[in-house]
This record gives C-alpha cells, structure tokens and sequence, in this order.
C-alpha cells in the first residue's frame, strides 16, 4: 500500500437512513438470506444423498449452490448489521477482504454456468457417449479451473483498487465494497483501474457468455431436428433451468461492470447489486428444483421417509391425557391402533389413519407452497424467538406490557409450529398421511394454544386500559402477582377449551371417509368426516369456542371504549398519538387476529367453504404468528431501541 492512504476505515451509507425503513429492510434480508442458505444447504444435502443425483450436472449444481451461499455470506450479515447498528463502518482489510471474496464468488459462478453449458450440450448433442465424456477427470479440473480463474481476477482488482489513495471522504455510496463505489472515493487517478475493471470483467464476460451461447446454438438444433413436440419439450427441459440461471446473472454483471465509469448511478447500481449478490443466491434453489423432476423426487423421497413428526406428537399426547376422560390410555407402540383406543363406541370404527389434501394437487403449485411456507415459518421463528430475547436481556422492557408480549410471542411460536411444520412436509410427499392420533394432537394443541391467545390478548388490553386510564396507579395495579395470575387464567381457560373440544371428538365414530379437505386437522373439516350424529357435539364446541370469544372481546371491547374516552379527553394533540400509540400495535393485532377467527369457526356447519376458509386458516395459524412480532416491534419505539441497544452492546464487547 502506498503511505499516503489516510483512511484506515470506510463507512458503508446503505439505502436509507430512516430507522423505521432499515428494521424493515433488516428483516427481510435475514428472511432472504436464512431462505438462500436454507434452500442452497438443502440442494447441496439432496444431491449428496440421493444417488439418482450423483452425475456431473448435478456435481455442478452442487459446487454452485455452495458459491451462492458463500456469496450472500460475503454480502449480507454484514449489511444486516449495519441496518441495525448507527455505526455502519468496515475496517480498511474488512473492506478489501469483501471485495475480494465478492469478486471471486462472482467470477468462479461465471465460468461455472459456462461449464454447465457445456455440460448440457453433451448430454443433449451426444447422449449415449456423455458417461464417457463428462467424467470426473474431466468435471474436477474445470471446477478448480473456475475457481482459480475467480482468485486470479479478485486479486488483480483487488491489488489495483487497495493501492489507490483514499484521501478525502471514506463514505462508500453502497450496501458492501464494491469495485465502482470504491472507485468513485479515491483521491488517486482511476483511469488504469477503470480500464482493468472494463477488460477483465468484459473478456470474462465475453469468453463465458460466446461458451454458453455456442452449448445452446448446438442444442436448439438438436431441438429443432427432433421431430416429437413431447421430445422437444423433453430436450429443452434438461436446460431450461439453466437458461434462466444464466440469463438473470449475465445480464446483471454486464449491466454493472462493462460499462464506463461515468454512467455510475448510486440508487440504479445498488438495486442491481442487491439483486446479482443476494436475491439470485436465493432464486437458483427455486430455479433449478421447480424445473427439475429428479430433484423434485428427491424432495420427496428425503421427506417420504421422515415420520419424526407423527413420532412426537405420539409421544406428546401421553402428557396431556392420564386418563383425565376416566378411561384407561395405554400407547406401547409407535404404530398405534388409536382409533380402536380411544374413539371407539362402536366396532365400526375401523379408519387406520387420515389424509390432508392440502392446499393443492399440481406439484410445482405444492413446490411454491412449500418454499413460501417455509419462508415465513423461518420469519415467525426468528422474529418470535427473537422478541423473546430482547426482552429478557434488556432491563427497560420489563414491564407488564411486555411480559405478556413475551407470552405471546411464545403462543405464536408454538402456534404456528403446530401446524407449519406438518404442513411443509406433506407438500413434499404424494401420501400426505397423518395418524389418527396425531391428527387429535394437532387439533388438541391448536384449540389450546388458540383459546389462551384469545385471553392473553384480553389480558393485554386490559394492561392497556389501565396504563392509559390510571397511568399513576399503573405500578400498583399491575403488579406482579397479577400479571402471573391472568397469564396463568389464560392457560387455565385454553386448557378447558382444548379438553372440551377433544373429548367431544374423540367420541365419534369416523367409519367412511378418512380424506380431510384441509391442510391440518381443524375441528370443522374433521366433524365433516364422521359417520356419528354430531349436532351435540359441534353445539358443544360452539357454545365453548363462542364463550371464549365473546368473553375476550367484551374484555378488550370494554377496556377501549374507556381508553377511547380517556384519550378524547386529551387536550393536546401530542398528548393524544401518545396515548394512541401505546396501544396502537395491539389493537392491530386483536383485529387481524379476532377478524379471521370469528369467519372461520363462529358459522354453522353447513356454510363451511373449503377455499375461503382453507385461505382464512392459512392466514391466522401461519401468517398472523409472523406479524405479530412485525407489528409489535415497528409499531413500538422501546422495542426498537431496545434492538439497537442490545446490538450496540454487542459491539462494544467485540
């Protein structure tokens, strides 16, 4: 380095500077980054199991999901920091070991889509010699081939940008050390390094686009000889996920990199680097599996065999019931004759097991469902436990208001995990079976843990009634002992809800149909199915369920009609959203929450509708957990100083 290099540190600026915008941001880049891992670990696991899997485009494939998830790993906890901590500075080696690493990730995945191509033009052009020609004598050498090409080009610029001179500004205009925000700080001439950047990234470019389009000039004719539209269509699916790959990629680099320096536009080239060093990481997962049968198969093979799920709420259930129906429950196997146990009134209750239909039939719609479903379960684990953790490390947050926020925060994480992750299973596999106790479980867990939402939120709004209304006696009123006693009525009331719901199913007969038209065991769905009278029982559900919640929201109802009265009494206009905004995020969540609960159980039997409750389901048992920690967090400014607070800690002890 020359001696004349002052800065010994570079500030990152990122995309915006609102506090509100960048948790938003935050979170959806850790959604996105913990999906690009996720879906890259997963695709690089199943090709290594799978011995279907193990030919060289698969070999690629997997060397290519490991430089996507090392090229979001370079990119985004970093830029996940920053959006959270006011300090967004990168040591001056930080700064040049990213780049580097971003240049090489970058170069290495050019010369493998290259590579790929070539792959898929033998196999298309010279089928029955591609075991010859595609070997691993041949596959290994132009694998570390790509990767020393990416060294060589990341140490050429890295060199030439690190011993420029930055002199002046250290604010780099982008979310990581990119070669033309770098550029455009330096106090030095930057002519050569433009020149270099031009030519390198340009014959590269260049080199590895002409070996991809010569593999597909080759392969369309083989397309346009083959005389079948069901040959062609075969043909040109062997490729069309690679095609796409690579059209998204190249396109991106030549936008950004082979061009004059002068056309540098800040908000433009940030939206694009975003999309070529985060959001393709997390696209070739979903590109290359939607379109891919043999990796769809494994998929469900991987998952087909998996019966952790029923295993455990086997061995659950055993808790919650020693014979509290006055009955004698003896599970001494794993392959349970649940039905002949428990729900037998009769001899004609003979069905082994259910079925969920789900959501849908085609496979790649399932394969959709599945990748956004998994999605927000990661977001609904991460934010909920997440929650959790702040509030027990930061001091300023215990008060009532968030105790019960922590309670919630775990009924939701529990809620969802009830239902999502069977869920994500049978969207994988063709028999979507679930035992017949592990459906009661399921639907035994989801009454319970809905009916103590139900309360707890009652319970917070009363929290609210009284903080805004005896703000003075607030301490005294919500003391400790009671915020223990109505957190514990509320598991107390769920706990009956949840008794009352199973024993009145369990003593059904279910003798025909054992196909549930839903995706989880739901009491409507499963009443639906049984050969019993179930005018008492379903009259006994809604008389429980209704009482639950009317009693919860003539509580929340009461305690802001006199919040309401409370704030219209406020003279002062600040006084006012001060007021409002202590109890804006929960009213928030009660309404979502209590809106699509009341359309979805609170009506008769005969106007249940499979897509429109099947959509309403969907959004309060796996949606709605994933908001709350949304609302509750961007709608609160102590939970957000409490996020940078326990960062900026984190920072200091670093």
């Amino acid at each position: 380095m020359k001696n004349f290099t002052e800065v010994t540190a570079f500030v990152l600026r990122g995309f915006t500077d609102d506090p509100e915008l960048q948790l938003l941001l935050f979170l959806l880049f850790l959604a996105v980054y913990l999906f690009t891992l996720l879906g890259n670990l997963g695709l690089i696991v199943l090709v290594t199991g799978d011995s279907r899997l193990h030919n060289p485009m698969y070999y690629f494939l997997s060397v290519l999901s490991s430089v996507d998830a090392c090229y979001s790993s370079v990119i985004t906890p970093n830029m996940l920091v920053d959006f959270v901590s006011e300090k967004k500075a990168i040591s001056f080696l930080g700064c040049a070991a990213q780049m580097f690493l971003a240049v090489m990730c970058g170069t290495t995945e050019c010369f493998l889509l290259a590579a790929m191509a070539y792959d898929r033009y033998v196999a298309i052009h010279n089928p029955l010699l591609y075991p010859v020609s595609m070997t691993s004598g041949v596959c290994v050498p132009v694998i570390i081939a790509s990767f020393l090409g990416g060294i060589l080009h990341a140490t050429v610029h890295t060199v030439a940008t690190f011993n420029l001179s930055f002199c002046g500004p250290n604010v780099i205009q982008h979310i990581f050390c990119d070669i033309p925000a770098l550029l455009a700080i330096s106090c030095s001439d930057t002519h050569t390094n433009q020149l270099l950047l031009f030519y390198f990234a340009g014959s590269i470019e260049i080199f590895t686009a002409l070996i991809v389009l010569i593999s597909y000039g080759f392969i369309l004719s083989v397309i346009l000889r083959t005389h079948s539209a069901e040959g062609r269509r075969k043909v040109f699916s062997t490729c069309g996920s690679h095609l796409t790959a690579v059209s998204i990629f190249h396109g991106c680099v030549l936008f950004m990199y082979v061009r004059p320096s002068s056309s540098y536009a800040l908000e433009h080239d940030m939206v694009v680097s975003i999309f070529y060093t985060i959001v393709i990481a997390a696209l070739n997962p979903i590109i290359y599996s939607l379109r891919n049968k043999d990796v769809k198969r494994a998929m469900q093979k991987v998952f087909g065999k998996n019966q952790f799920m029923n295993t455990v709420s086997n061995l659950r259930l055993t808790c919650f019931y020693p014979d509290s129906l006055g009955r004698s429950f003896i599970f001494q196997q794993l392959d349970l004759t649940w039905p002949r146990n428990i729900m037998n009134r009769s001899n004609d209750t003979n069905v082994p097991d259910f079925i969920l239909m789900g959501l849908a039939d085609s496979e790649e719609t399932q394969l959709v469902l599945f990748l956004l479903f998994l999605l927000i379960y990661l977001v609904t684990v991460l934010g909920n436990a997440g929650m959790i953790l702040i509030i027990r490390l930061d001091p300023q947050l215990h008060t009532p208001m968030h105790f019960f926020l922590t309670h919630l925060s775990f009924l939701d994480l529990s809620y969802s995990s009830v239902i999502t992750p069977k869920t994500l299973q049978n969207l994988l596999t063709s028999t979507k079976r679930i035992s017949s106790l592990g459906c009661f479980t399921q639907m035994y867990f989801f009454a319970l843990l809905g009916g103590t939402e139900c309360f707890l939120l009652s319970s917070m709004a009363y929290d609210r009634y009284v903080a805004i209304c005896s703000p003075l006696h607030y301490p005294v009123i919500m003391s400790t002992r009671l915020c223990h006693t109505l957190l514990a009525g509320s598991y107390t009331f769920g706990f009956m809800d949840s008794i009352v719901s199973a024993a009145c199913v369990s003593v059904l007969n279910f003798c025909n149909s054992h196909v549930i038209h839903h995706f989880f065991c739901d009491t409507s769905p499963v009443l639906a199915l049984s050969c019993s009278n179930t005018y008492e029982v379903e009259t006994i559900i809604f008389i429980f369920a209704g009482s639950t919640l009317i009693v919860s929201l003539i509580t929340i109802f009461g305690s802001y009609v006199s919040i309401l009265s409370t704030i219209l009494k406020i003279t002062s206009t600040a006084g006012k959203q001060k007021a409002f905004s202590t109890c804006a995020s929960h009213l928030l969540g009660v309404t979502i929450f209590y809106g699509t609960l009341i359309f979805t159980h609170l009506k008769p039997k005969e106007s249940y509708s499979l897509g429109k409750d099947q959509v309403a389901s969907v959004f309060y048992t796996i949606v709605i957990p994933m908001l709350n920690p949304l609302i509750y967090s961007l709608q609160n400014k102590e939970v957000k100083n409490a996020v940078l607070r326990v960062l900026q800690k984190r920072e200091g002890c670093s």
